[in-house]
């Protein structure tokens, strides 16, 4: 009796966990490796290699997929093809240039927080989005914090395995503090801080996702915004108040600080002082 084929995605999945990825970096590596199996039609995935994974490159630009949509999947069939197939030859296929000019992120100004955090539609969600924005911490990041990551007298939280698999403290701001402990008394979580329907399982992303979207409805803001704004609001509104690149690069968990630096074109406090040319000119005679 023929013995059963491999499963490779539970060989990929198992080889992104032991690397300590992501959950939400393991989602969408073997969702691309998935599609990617799609697109092979009945050629078999253990057969695959770089040219099969350029054609599938060419598919998507063909089909105009966004620049982060291709680079996941080159990165996705990549790493299976060095991991899992363990082929010499993975490398050959180039990551492809963007071909779109990056855009710079709406953020919602102080008093657009102020109105989300009013229409969140539970005392948990508001507590959420106050601990996104306060502390500038990435989605998955706040959805894995554990009461022990509170420390009330330093006054930080400590941040686990963010990306990159680095550890980080942030600032616990003080008010913040309360609503974290009235949130705990009042919904008695397991394990993390912020969990869903599941006891001691952390609340699903698309949960808060879309907890935001009803509250940035409710609050009649039209911006496109996400959760993840929150945390580019925390860190333009530092660079306004006039906090260090450096300091805001070590509270967002940046590798470098030319990541950081997006901040400085999202600031606007600047433009106030900044006296147009037009403003010089002699104005009219009559």
């Amino acid at each position: 009796m023929t013995p059963p084929a491999p499963d490779l995605h539970q060989q990929y999945r198992d080889v992104l966990r032991a690397a300590n990825r992501a959950d939400r970096t393991v989602g969408a590596y073997l969702g691309a490796l998935r599609q990617f199996e799609e697109f092979l039609e009945r050629q078999p995935l253990a057969k695959a290699g770089p040219h099969e994974l350029g054609d599938y490159l060419t598919h998507l630009a063909a089909e105009d997929k966004s620049d982060s949509t291709i680079r996941v999947a080159t990165y996705a069939v990549r790493g299976f093809l060095r991991s899992v197939l363990e082929r010499d030859d993975w490398n050959q296929t180039r990551l492809p240039r963007p071909r779109r000019p990056r855009r710079l992120p709406e953020i919602p100004n102080a008093e657009e927080v102020e109105a989300i955090l009013d229409a969140a539609p539970s005392s948990k969600y508001r507590v959420a989005f106050m601990t996104l924005y306060g502390c500038g911490l990435r989605t998955d990041e706040l959805l894995h914090l554990q009461p022990h990551h509170i420390d009330a007298q330093r006054m930080v939280i400590r941040v686990e395995l963010g990306k990159g698999s680095k550890d980080r403290d942030v600032v616990l701001p003080k008010r913040l503090l309360p609503e974290l402990r009235q949130c705990w008394r009042q919904y008695q979580p397991q394990r993390y801080l912020f969990e869903g329907t599941r006891p001691g399982q952390p609340m699903a992303d698309t949960s808060l996702q879309r907890a935001f979207r009803q509250a940035r409805e409710k609050a009649g803001i039209n911006k496109r915004l996400a959760p993840r704004s929150l945390r580019h609001a925390c860190a333009t509104h530092l660079v306004e108040d006039g906090t260090s690149l450096r300091k805001v690069q070590a509270l967002l968990g940046h590798q470098s600080l030319s990541t950081t630096t997006i901040y400085t074109h999202l600031a606007t406090n600047w433009l106030s002082e900044v006296t147009s040319p037009l403003d010089k000119l002699d104005p009219p005679k009559a």
